[in-house]
């Protein structure tokens, strides 16, 4: 099968591009490394490594390294959502007419390395996040700069990974529920690995 080229890219990034778009729109997931492989004929899974990552940094694809099941094709979204006015949450207000603007997120699928986590429990319910919801996520690289009041994902090893607000008081870190049946995990920062921190919530009704 032949793919429309793009002169941003090498011919093996196109190829592979051309490929992953493909299959995405056959089966509606991203294809494994080794079924990568396959397709390309290559034996060893870096060279596809390799391309995927110089598809990221140009921005054609938004991929976890090492979990090719995260990847997404950015430009099928880039064009945005159009927003149709406003919707009162009180009294009654005009019904939209003209779209006007529309709402691009292709920044956030930019971003390197987001990631998705599926929400399991209602802790954060009253930060609108509730079971079942998506969440994208970015990667905390530098855990000193995180802000209070951040929404984190938070690993503590031996005890599992929980989605809270992060609050640093003193030499102590709490990570702080959105439903007050919950109590605040205190802990030292040794003791938490921070994933990422929230970008958007995405729910399907």
């Amino acid at each position: 099968m032949t793919f429309p080229l793009d002169d941003n890219l090498t011919d093996a990034q196109n190829e592979l591009y051309g490929w992953i778009k493909d299959y995405m729109k056959k089966f509606q997931h991203s294809p494994s490394i080794r079924q990568m492989m396959q397709a390309m004929g290559l034996k060893s899974p870096a060279p596809i490594q390799s391309r995927l990552k110089h598809l990221q940094e140009k921005g054609y694809i938004s991929w976890q390294e090492g979990k090719a099941r995260t990847m997404q094709i950015v430009n099928e979204i880039s064009e945005g959502v159009p927003i149709m006015g406003s919707v009162a949450a009180g009294g009654l207000i005009e019904s939209y007419s003209d779209i006007n603007e529309k709402l691009d997120i292709s920044d956030v699928l930019k971003k390197k390395d987001v990631f998705a986590l599926i929400v399991n429990g209602d802790s954060m319910i009253d930060a609108c996040i509730a079971h079942g919801d998506m969440v994208l996520m970015e990667p905390i690289k530098d855990s000193f700069s995180l802000r209070n009041g951040t929404i984190v994902s938070a690993m503590v090893p031996g005890l599992g990974t929980t989605l809270k607000y992060f609050f640093k008081r003193g030499s102590k870190i709490f990570l702080e529920a959105a439903n007050p049946d919950y109590e605040p995990i205190e802990l030292s920062l040794d003791q938490v690995i921070f994933q990422g921190k929230l970008l958007a919530v995405w729910r399907k009704f």
